[in-house]
């Protein structure tokens, strides 16, 4: 629901609750309005330049590629990339994995692989998946610990669960 300034007859953009003495206060501001009132407004910049500061303040000497290296199918560099923020085509991303994997890693906080909703035509394989990817993880930690008779039930368990159709007990 759109709300105008309390002020003026513009947008209101800034929207701002208080609680004064037990009692809730509400105001809808526009920028203009919300400034002279002292609140801070932090606009929103586009995807494309968050990235590309994001990309320029991350790289350093060691995440240079050759200059030779280009893209096959668009002919982008890396430091067009840099530049731009963006890249060329989807061989691109072949192209600069290792130059782009550390830069995705630390803008999602180390996070190598999608871990958020899934199609619900999908939600039980991809929970199938974390499961045979936690046996495994669980099963390689037994084998170092020297916990065999663990690790037999793990492996048990994986092999139940990597067929298809078969859930298998659950954690």
């Amino acid at each position: 629901m759109k709300h105008k300034c309390d002020k003026c007859d513009a947008e209101a953009t800034v929207h701002e609750v208080v609680i004064k003495n037990g009692v809730k206060v509400t105001k809808h501001l526009c920028e203009a309005h919300a400034k002279d009132e002292g609140i801070a407004v932090h606009s929103h910049a586009p995807i494309n330049e968050l990235i590309t500061k994001f990309v320029m303040s991350h790289s350093s000497k060691e995440s240079e590629a050759p200059a030779a290296e280009q893209c096959e199918e668009c002919g982008m560099t890396w430091s067009e990339f840099r530049q731009s923020g963006l890249l060329g085509c989807g061989s691109c991303y072949r192209t600069f994995e290792d130059q782009l994997g550390p830069l995705i890693e630390r803008a999602h906080d180390g996070g190598t692989h999608h871990i958020g909703k899934a199609p619900k035509r999908n939600e039980g394989l991809v929970d199938r998946e974390r499961r045979i990817a936690s046996l495994r993880k669980k099963l390689t930690e037994a084998v170092r610990a020297e916990q065999y008779e663990r690790a037999a039930s793990l492996r048990d368990e994986l092999l139940s669960a990597e067929r298809p159709g078969d859930e298998g007990p659950q954690d």
